[in-house]
């Protein structure tokens, strides 16, 4: 049965028939005959069908929250008994906001160093839509902003503390200032992340507090766009400091801290609040904590 709740908890999240089937690497009538089996199995129906996807019922409602748990119980089982051999496996599925994806590569790689039967796969993501992954099974874990917006039902560890950067040509304005206030920015040519992620919005409070009006010139959910615009002259953006780094290294391009404003946000590890955490959850959360760059309260 635990195959065939995996299809709902699918349809469930996708909404959709078609894009489900693709998900799960299944045909749409293998998807459908899987459903029509369950619903058969339950004695309810769990979706209401019309020429198209039409939602659940109210009995699918209830159902999605046991599958989910169901499947989630499943696969702490599995991995469980893999790691009753002395070694923790399989795949480890990682959804991250855009600006967090440089730390997401180094806890991946890490882990991997440690892990070494454990294959990761990272997915840049806005931290909405990382929360629903991980409420829906989709992934095992998200990077995102801790203290911003409110995360529901998690566990978290947190891994660092965000400080801001302009990210501009040699050419620019600014270029070879030593630092710069969020008020210089008035004005602006600015290139920055489309409204949906929280880090726009981060930057639209720091903006707003000070009265700045920048020209916004392009908004993109792509790191490497914003880089590639920042470097015509004329142009700027915004980003977490370590990242205006990475992305300056080799392409010429000039990085000037950005100074006051609001404290910077924490960024860290989100998991799926869960007793007990599967091994490969513990051992992620325990490097994550290992990693850590956010000093502790006294």
């Amino acid at each position: 049965m635990i195959d065939k709740l995996e299809m709902f908890i699918a349809v469930a999240t996708e909404a959709h028939f078609g894009r489900a089937a693709e998900l799960l690497g299944i045909s749409q009538p293998t998807l459908s005959s899987g459903i029509k089996q369950l619903e058969d199995q339950l004695g309810v129906q769990l979706i209401v069908r019309g020429s198209r996807y039409g939602g659940l019922t109210a009995e699918g409602e209830v159902a999605l929250q046991r599958a989910r748990q169901i499947v989630g119980d499943a696969r702490m089982l599995r991995d469980e008994m893999r790691f009753s051999r002395n070694e923790i496996s399989g795949e480890l599925r990682l959804a991250v906001i855009p600006t967090a994806l440089n730390c997401a590569a180094d806890l991946a790689a890490r882990f991997s160093d440690l892990h070494p039967h454990v294959h990761a796969t990272v997915l840049s993501r806005n931290s909405t839509e990382i929360l629903r992954m991980i409420d829906n099974l989709e992934v095992d874990a998200g990077l995102s902003y801790l203290d911003n917006e409110p995360l529901g039902r998690a566990t978290t560890a947190p891994l660092y503390r965000e400080s801001y950067a302009l990210l501009c040509s040699p050419e620019g304005a600014f270029a070879q200032r030593q630092a710069v206030s969020w008020s210089d920015l008035d004005g602006a040519p600015l290139a920055l992340l489309t409204g949906d992620m929280q880090n726009r919005r981060i930057m639209n409070r720091n903006l707003a507090d000070v009265g700045a009006r920048p020209v916004i010139a392009l908004e993109s959910n792509s790191l490497i766009v914003l880089a590639a615009t920042s470097a015509r002259h004329g142009c700027m953006t915004i980003l977490p400091d370590d990242v205006a780094r990475v992305l300056a290294a080799g392409n010429g391009l000039a990085v000037v801290p950005i100074e006051g404003g609001r404290p910077g946000h924490t960024v860290g590890l989100v998991v799926r609040r869960s007793e007990p955490h599967t091994p490969m959850i513990r051992a992620l959360l325990t490097e994550a904590r290992r990693m850590t760059r956010v000093p502790e309260v006294a």
